[in-house]
């Protein structure tokens, strides 16, 4: 298969860094950058684009809501205009700092809680495709795989990539596994490429309980901020390499539009 291998990055903040971009930034091809949020400055956005332009890694806006203090992890209610304004001005600031460096954003990844409630919530789903249209229509959305948010881009006339974790787990439903769930966050690398080549394997999720959801997948994410990323990143590269699978940025797939 060609898939692209993504993470999330420029998830720091001041003088607080998170990860270490420069070393994910060598294995993956395409990066999700915090864009003030959850996280994310200027300085920092500046920064992990120039290292993503160097590398030759596709950009993406990685918009979440609007808590420094919660990572972005923490649920909250906006309204619809509220929420249109917050990806505007995330996206936005992103998009225009691309410019500067010369390395445009090409697609666009929700954060933490506003990814987990838009994957089952089709109306919050709406608002952000519709936004992500309204900002550009060339964008790609980068959706959970059996998501209500992969629906409403694909709706909204976008070019859907349809994204499954490395380094999560999953519910019977196919959504993401709690975070404090038990089991739920692979930090072993040898457990990580296991629950990838089963996933591969079955053409699909395959859940905790070993239920097999059956669903095409274009990328793969392992999170930047997660303990041991760069050994769980690096060993699902090369294992998908190994295994004749062909890694390249996102915007190299031939994704569709809908008609």
């Amino acid at each position: 298969m060609r898939l692209t291998l993504n993470a999330d990055l420029g998830e720091g903040w001041g003088p607080w860094s998170m990860g270490d971009d420069a070393a994910m930034l060598a294995i993956v091809g395409s990066a999700n950058v915090a864009c003030g949020g959850h996280a994310g400055d200027p300085d920092v956005m500046r920064a992990t684009i120039l290292a993503a332009r160097e590398r030759g890694v596709s950009l993406g806006a990685h918009p979440g809501y609007p808590d420094l203090a919660g990572f972005g992890r923490r649920p909250m209610t906006l309204s619809p205009a509220a929420l249109e304004a917050q990806l505007a001005a995330q996206i936005g600031a992103l998009a225009a700092i691309g410019r500067l460096c010369d390395w445009p954003v090409t697609h666009v990844k929700p954060h933490g809680a506003l990814s987990n409630r838009a994957a089952v919530d089709r109306d919050l789903a709406d608002v952000i495709a519709r936004t992500v249209a309204a900002l550009d229509p060339g964008l790609i959305l980068l959706a959970p795989a059996l998501s209500a948010l992969a629906l409403a881009g694909q709706a909204a006339g976008l070019a859907v990539a349809l994204e499954v974790f490395a380094d999560r787990r999953y519910a019977e439903d196919g959504q993401l596994s709690p975070r404090a769930s038990p089991g739920a966050v692979i930090a072993d690398p040898g457990a990580a490429v296991a629950h990838l080549r089963a996933m591969l394997a079955a053409g699909g999720i395959v859940t905790q309980g070993g239920r097999v959801l059956p669903v095409a997948f274009h990328s793969i994410c392992v999170h930047g901020d997660a303990p041991g990323a760069v050994a769980v990143a690096a060993a699902v590269a090369a294992t998908l390499r190994a295994d004749g699978h062909e890694l390249v940025p996102l915007t190299v797939l031939q994704l569709r539009k809908p008609d």
